[in-house]
């Protein structure tokens, strides 16, 4: 059994954890052959969208920190939600992507400091990420290093944290508390809620899309 009990210090505790927006390569696979970052799309038109409503939902939510992805696309979704609940927003390479040999053919180049700092007020720079994934993983590496992300993030930050990432790490993180083994594949923008009873999880929101106008992933036809 994967889940470890966690103190009654952290009864009511609450944990957000959301997939990116649509992306741009779904609906426009011709970007991929000329993109300079080929393996870091943007969000597409419908997932700025998405992560707006998204932002909006969660705006009247008690969130104390923000944790996405460093991946355009987790950014961007990001970005919306750090507006509107005023927070900062802080990159963690341990909630990226699968670093899978299959879905990448060599390391992936995410965009550069430099383009972030122009385009994103909300990140915090002086965060120190907590794990720096290898290129290429196996489903073993990437379940490791997404559960040391997820517990040195439990550890390090009391209160209601908004974790925005990928498909795959966000299975692994909702398994991995829970206690359970099962398929989970969050829907982009859903909402996933665990609270705290104090020996366990409980999973209170599940892959809700109800404060989407077009919720789903959209793909060329």
């Amino acid at each position: 059994m994967l889940f470890k009990p966690v103190s009654h210090s952290a009864w009511g505790r609450k944990l957000w954890f959301v997939r990116h927006g649509n992306r741009l390569d779904f609906v426009q696979p011709a970007w991929f052959t000329t993109a300079l970052y080929p393996y870091d799309p943007p969000l597409c038109p419908a997932g700025h969208h998405q992560a707006q409503e998204l932002g909006d939902r969660l705006a009247p939510e008690t969130i104390h920190h923000i944790f996405t992805s460093p991946f355009l696309r987790t950014i961007q979704t990001g970005h919306y939600c750090a507006q509107r609940l005023n927070l900062p927003l802080r990159l963690e390479p341990g909630l990226g992507e699968w670093q899978n040999p299959h879905w990448m053919t060599r390391p992936p180049l995410t965009h550069p400091k430099a383009f972030l700092r122009q385009n994103f007020i909300h990140i915090d720079w002086r965060y120190q990420e907590k794990y720096l994934p290898d290129y290429p993983e196996n489903a073993a590496q990437v379940q490791r290093r997404t559960i040391q992300t997820l517990k040195q993030l439990l550890k390090s930050y009391s209160g209601n944290l908004l974790l925005i990432g990928h498909k795959i790490p966000l299975g692994i993180c909702l398994n991995y508390l829970l206690g359970t083994d099962q398929t989970i594949s969050p829907d982009v923008c859903a909402l996933n809620q665990l609270v705290n009873l104090g020996d366990r999880w409980l999973w209170q929101r599940q892959n809700e899309t109800h404060f989407l106008t077009d919720p789903g992933v959209k793909v060329a036809p």
